[in-house]
């Protein structure tokens, strides 16, 4: 009987509590409406090469092939801006006598694999078409030769004849032999291959590596931050300071400075630890890489406070989690948003962590510096001065005078 009184008990008190029984229900359904549109994207891999110096023939059967689109350059330099921009994934370049190179952004390695495999299969199909015109252009010269020593055969066979007829000597006539040169030689080609990032052996977890860094900063800023001012709250430590005279501003941004130092710390951990353990090779600046995340992480906490101040206990707050974290994963970029619907690719921008995701990448994977990123971090502060304006707003519910 007293586990059933305490069932009882614990029941009545799930179901006083409407927010919970909500959120315990509709997430889950959210979640999997969510994955629904993530996952049921388009999986096709669009490339796009630049060309240089490339015969008609190899370009318009590389544009040709599926999912390929070429891009003719006159030089090499504007090729490799178009690269470093993201205008294109791999250049195309003819040296000499069959020599070709390749580079490849391999931001994707998908999109570098499929590269690889369509540049090969072309140069070996042009290859074989060049030898079969080779092989007809030398029938053609074998017959028109064959045609030519007929001709001057007849020739030299009429004037013997007209010889003895005038009763003559035979007239030396000189029958040049005529052979057609034929080019049995196979046409080769030599194709050499360079990578702007990582090497042949680079996984497509090095294009996650980034957003997930950016993510976990996110997470675990605005789970401590989160925590730590709901049980400031819960505790009357948060009621106490709100019923002396300091501003309500005064109270967020101190909150902030305190917190964000701890963020600051806990973020320069994250990003040494995921370089020195997982061997990403950053090309940009690490400093750039710390400070956009240092950003992030302040960008979290005000995140973190202004969710803390909506939730009545530590249950609801981490029922936060699947309707705040998991959409921002989906919709980072990990999973290419072009590859999406429209109105999939409009939710995404309006997620901090597709810009943080964004800037992260350009640095680690394209080595660009932070005053390249502008846009991105303008919607990061964007974000972030909304919360915190956010933040002085909801703390007005809990000033009693």
């Amino acid at each position: 009987m007293r586990i059933l009184a305490i069932s009882k008990k614990v029941l009545i008190e799930l179901l006083r509590d409407k927010r919970s029984l909500a959120l315990l229900f509709l997430a889950p359904i959210f979640i999997m409406w969510l994955m629904n549109a993530a996952f049921s994207a388009s999986t096709d891999t669009n490339v796009k090469i630049a060309s240089v110096n490339v015969s008609d023939i190899v370009t318009k059967s590389l544009d040709n092939a599926k999912h390929m689109s070429i891009r003719n350059y006159k030089t090499e330099r504007i090729a490799q801006k178009a690269l470093k921009d993201e205008k294109v994934d791999a250049i195309l370049i003819y040296k000499n006598k069959g020599n070709y190179k390749v580079t490849y952004a391999n931001t994707d390695p998908s999109k570098t694999n499929l590269t690889r495999q369509v540049i090969k299969s072309t140069l070996k199909q042009t290859q074989v078409q060049e030898l079969i015109q080779n092989l007809k252009r030398a029938q053609e010269a074998s017959a028109q030769a064959a045609k030519k020593a007929q001709e001057v055969q007849t020739r030299a066979q009429g004037n013997l004849i007209q010889s003895r007829t005038n009763k003559r000597p035979p007239t030396a006539n000189k029958a040049g032999t005529i052979q057609a040169k034929v080019d049995s030689k196979q046409t080769k080609f030599d194709l050499s291959e360079n990578y702007s990032y990582g090497n042949k052996d680079t996984t497509f977890f090095s294009k996650m590596v980034p957003i997930l860094m950016g993510f976990f900063v996110f997470f675990f800023v605005f789970l401590i931050s989160g925590m730590a001012l709901l049980k400031e709250r819960t505790t009357g430590t948060l009621d106490r300071l709100l019923a002396t005279p300091v501003k309500r501003s005064d109270i967020v941004f101190g909150y902030m400075l305190s917190y964000g130092l701890i963020a600051a710390f806990q973020t320069i951990v994250i990003v040494f630890s995921t370089i020195w353990l997982l061997d990403l090779q950053v090309v940009g600046s690490i400093c750039d890489l710390i400070l956009i995340n240092i950003l992030f992480a302040l960008l979290a906490l005000a995140f973190g406070l202004l969710l803390s101040t909506l939730a009545q206990s530590e249950f609801q707050m981490m029922q936060f989690i699947p309707l705040i974290i998991v959409p921002q994963i989906f919709f980072s970029g990990i999973i290419p948003l072009d590859s999406m619907a429209d109105w999939v690719q409009s939710l995404g921008k309006i997620l901090p962590l597709y810009y943080a995701g964004h800037a992260l990448s350009k640095v680690i994977l394209n080595g660009s510096n932070i005053f390249s990123l502008k846009a991105d971090l303008f919607f990061l502060f964007i974000f972030l001065l909304i919360l915190t304006i956010l933040n002085i707003i909801g703390l007005k519910r809990y000033r009693k005078v």
